[in-house]
């Protein structure tokens, strides 16, 4: 039996890298999906041939920072599936490793909008669909820049303050058997931090990442949130799944 039938999941950020190697993923292993994405064109391109190829995967483009295309994801869910019970808040921005000093009020309110904001309203327009359905799992991608610092003023506020809103979610909605973890990739090689790699010195800087001595695969990450929504983590809420490659274990 596939290890997601018969659940729905709600996946954003899914135009490209991890979100659409999750969102491909999971379909794969029997979930009905809504992938959203702000990059339509580039999210309907591939979920149109993930269609042809008979996975169930709809598509919606959504700003993650607006409470109305919030809505009008669930509802649309809703309208397509009848029930919600994954939610990965997968969308996110790394505006590079810029320090407070460098950081503009305009930067920061972006980041921490997409990064934290976008996730709380997921989880506030999710949750009491969840309720409703008898429980569910969010799983929210934060970074080991949540963990340790030196990763950027913004960025590292806001997956920092993912991780602990996850918590905060794990322990409030556990009796409504909604579980909530976050995972913390290290460096994920994606379409995002491509553009980062032509800046002189990063093969070095990617080398250097991890003692593993290279970036994860999208589907690393993948792997670990189709674990985390699965009902083989039934007992695994409120934690942090770091896939760094033991780069934070140094």
């Amino acid at each position: 039996m596939k290890r997601l039938q018969h659940k729905v999941a709600v996946i954003t950020g899914a135009a490209g890298g991890m979100g659409a190697a999750e969102a491909k993923l999971f379909a794969e292993e029997g979930a009905k999906v809504m992938a959203t994405d702000v990059q339509y064109d580039k999210l309907q391109q591939w979920v149109t041939a993930a269609n042809k190829n008979g996975l169930a995967i709809a598509c919606m483009k959504h700003d993650v920072t607006s409470e109305n295309d919030w809505n009008a994801v669930i509802q649309q869910t809703l309208l397509l599936y009848g029930r919600i019970d994954i939610l990965v808040n997968n969308a996110g921005v790394f505006p590079g490793f810029i320090d407070c000093e460098q950081t503009t009020p305009e930067l920061w309110n972006k980041v921490i909008g997409i990064n934290l904001t976008g996730p709380f309203l997921g989880c506030h327009t999710c949750i009491p669909v969840m309720k409703k359905n008898g429980g569910g799992a969010i799983v929210n991608i934060a970074s080991i820049a949540g963990l340790v610092g030196g990763n950027g003023a913004a960025y590292s506020s806001s997956k920092g303050g993912l991780c602990l809103l996850s918590k905060d979610l794990a322990v409030t909605f556990a009796k409504d058997n909604i579980r909530v973890n976050t995972i913390c990739p290290g460096g994920v090689k994606t379409p995002m931090t491509d553009v980062l790699m032509t800046a002189p010195g990063m093969d070095d800087m990617v080398k250097n990442m991890s003692p593993q001595g290279r970036m994860a695969e999208a589907i690393e990450i993948a792997w670990g949130a189709l674990y985390l929504a699965s009902d083989e983590a039934s007992f695994v809420t409120g934690t942090e799944l770091t896939i760094d490659g033991g780069a934070v274990a140094r």
